[in-house]
């Protein structure tokens, strides 16, 4: 048997020219750096005198409306997918009363408030964009740029009629119960105390942008904004680029995860001097976007969007297709591995340890690749080892991107390196690293989006259940629901989104899956005349029996990895952490769980009354 231990090359993988355990010592050493005892606290949530970062820049102000006080059949939380394809599955289920409020002018989400230069989908739009069949659409790149999938959105809303009763501009601010009635009343900014027989909950997966807990934030005198509000303004130009009025500007973006990766190329192009001030590097792989070709959409067969997104959530969740339909950066590394496992020497299939193993020198490989494309494109050396990411690839969400590498080799960008340590503290005139100011007239921040503050924070309101329960009291100490999709004691409401559900790196897959299942529920009720449904206390105390049991095979992972919001900051297993609980099993498996459960047609687990 292959001398797995040392990193010696089974058939087919190839010859490695790194030392794993060196390596291992590598990715353990710049995870320690990283790591910061106020983890998640670090972060600081936009409100007071920074409440300004939250204004919408894509409506016009003095919005007004008359307050409502009518009731329908069901209210969607949420207007970005997530709500967009609740819409059409309870659509095509026959409801016919459906009102979606959504804190943004427009349906979008996502694509709605993230204009930024650059901005697009890091998965292949042709899995990415949902229902493209039912639209009889098909995306014009293989990668849709952020103006498409915004277009894409409200296609969706007209197609369903979900504009028809939506309410935009509108922020939810609470959730009642009410007993008598078997209603939700829905509280929101714009004065309304609206009934709902159902509530659907997709208030989106990182709805809510933070800035850094920097020192002296509120003293900077330039101009600052967060890339979930362009300014262009300030910028000039749009989400293509072009930003002409920044010629005379020195500019700062703090963070290098995905937005930045995909602004900093224009903000290089445009700006008079740019820094860019990063703790980690992100993984930056090959994109290669292209046109979609027109004699393969000629070729394409009912159900073929479909058969494309399981194909590729099967591969990059470990399983095996005969072909690789995707074929891009986020399946590579499985196509490696999935050779490897194959291999069988002297009758023997390899065990899981050796697997796992194997896997695991997979990943050294195809991280060793994405280091050595750093080191030949960036010209100064050492620049380019410090945009070498020293961690496994899914520690954090990989980029693809083929011109985020060579802007560093402008004469007007420079990249500040913090060693891991992050930004010391913003002055009047600029950022502060390592006892060196730099002057600027602009910061950006490519900060992220809160994430670990518990679902009431991050949603923005609580939900009063039966006997006055509040969700923040229940769920104080960790998610807890059946199937991820509903929670004991607060009927007729349902949950999407990552609340102990299979997480898939395609994000719209899982949000399918939900708005299917939330769907057949919801018909189900109907059409046996029920007042309500939820689950049973037994049906929930097993799912989270089963949560927390399969979610100690993602937290060992996590755990070795470098601080970010995949971890809870290097402190993985909270119960409040963007993955906690999810199912370790992986999505394939959870989203069969679900299929099984609707094809055996007993609703076990919920009591319908």
């Amino acid at each position: 048997m292959t001398d797995i231990s040392t990193g010696t090359s089974p058939k087919g993988m190839g010859d490695n020219s790194f030392d794993p355990d060196k390596l291992l010592a590598k990715y353990r050493s710049e995870r320690d750096k990283r790591v910061r005892k106020d983890g998640i606290k670090q972060y600081r949530e936009i409100k007071g005198e920074f409440a300004h970062f939250l204004e919408d820049p894509y409506v016009e102000p003095g919005f007004t409306r008359e307050p409502l006080f009518d009731e329908v059949e069901v209210v969607i939380i949420g207007g970005g997918f997530g709500g967009l394809m609740a819409g059409a599955r309870l659509r095509e289920a026959g409801v016919k009363q459906i009102r979606v409020i959504e804190r943004g002018g427009d349906f979008g989400g996502t694509w709605y408030w993230n204009r930024y230069p650059g901005a697009a989908c890091d998965i292949e739009s042709y899995i990415y964009m949902p229902l493209l069949e039912e639209l009889n659409y098909v995306p014009k790149e293989k990668y849709a740029h952020a103006p498409e999938l915004l277009a894409h959105c409200q296609a969706i809303a007209r197609k369903f009629e979900l504009y028809d009763d939506a309410c935009f501009q509108t922020d939810v601010t609470g959730m009642e119960w009410d007993e008598a009635a078997s209603r939700w009343i829905i509280s929101t900014s714009r004065g309304d105390r609206m009934k709902a027989r159902f509530v659907a909950m997709s208030n989106g997966i990182l709805p809510k942008p933070k800035l850094p807990g920097l020192e002296g934030i509120e003293t900077f005198k330039g101009h600052k904004f967060h890339t979930s509000r362009w300014d262009y303004n300030y910028t000039g130009g749009d989400s293509n680029g072009n930003l002409n009025k920044l010629g005379d500007k020195r500019v700062a973006i703090i963070g290098t995860g995905a937005t930045a990766v995909q602004a900093v190329p224009h903000l290089g192009a445009a700006a008079g001097h740019l820094y860019v001030f990063q703790r980690t590097p992100s993984s930056v792989d090959v994109r290669n976007n292209r046109p979609t070709d027109p004699d393969w959409v000629k070729d394409l067969k009912p159900g073929w969007q479909k058969n494309r997104m399981d194909n590729f959530n099967i591969l990059i969740n470990g399983g095996d297709q005969e072909e690789d339909l995707v074929g891009d950066g986020w399946t590579d590394i499985f196509r490696n591995i999935g050779g490897m496992l194959a291999i069988k020497e002297n009758g023997v299939v390899l065990t899981v340890a050796e697997k796992a193993r194997l896997t695991e020198l997979a990943d050294y490989k195809k991280m060793e690749q994405v280091r050595a494309r750093a080191e030949e494109i960036v010209k100064d050396p050492n620049v380019a080892e410090a945009l070498k990411p020293y961690y496994r690839q899914f520690c954090k969400r990989p980029c693809f991107h083929d011109e985020y590498l060579p802007t560093y080799n402008r004469p007007n960008v420079t990249l500040v390196d913090t060693m891991g340590h992050g930004v010391d503290r913003i002055t009047e005139k600029g950022v502060m690293v390592n006892g060196k100011e730099y002057e600027v007239d602009c910061i950006i921040f490519a900060t992220g989006f809160e994430v670990g503050a518990g679902y009431v924070s991050m949603a923005g309101y609580d939900i009063v259940g039966r006997d006055n329960k509040k969700l923040s009291q229940k769920w104080a100490d960790g998610l807890a629901t059946f199937h991820g999709f509903y929670t004991h004691g607060f009927p007729n409401a349902f949950f999407m989104g990552i609340t102990q559900t299979g997480l898939t790196a395609n994000f719209t897959h899982m949000l399918n899956e939900q708005a299917n299942h939330v769907a057949h529920v919801v018909s189900h009720v109907k059409k046996a005349n029920g007042k309500t449904v939820e689950p049973t206390q037994e049906a929930e105390d097993g799912w989270v029996s089963t949560m927390n049991r399969m979610a100690a095979q993602t937290e060992a992972y996590y755990a070795e990895c470098t601080p970010g919001y995949y971890n809870n900051e290097g402190k993985p297993g909270g119960g409040n952490s963007f993955l906690a609980g999810q199912y370790g099993g992986g999505p394939v498996e959870f989203f069969n769980i679900l299929k099984q459960w609707r094809e055996e047609g007993k609703f076990e687990g919920l009591n319908i009354s």
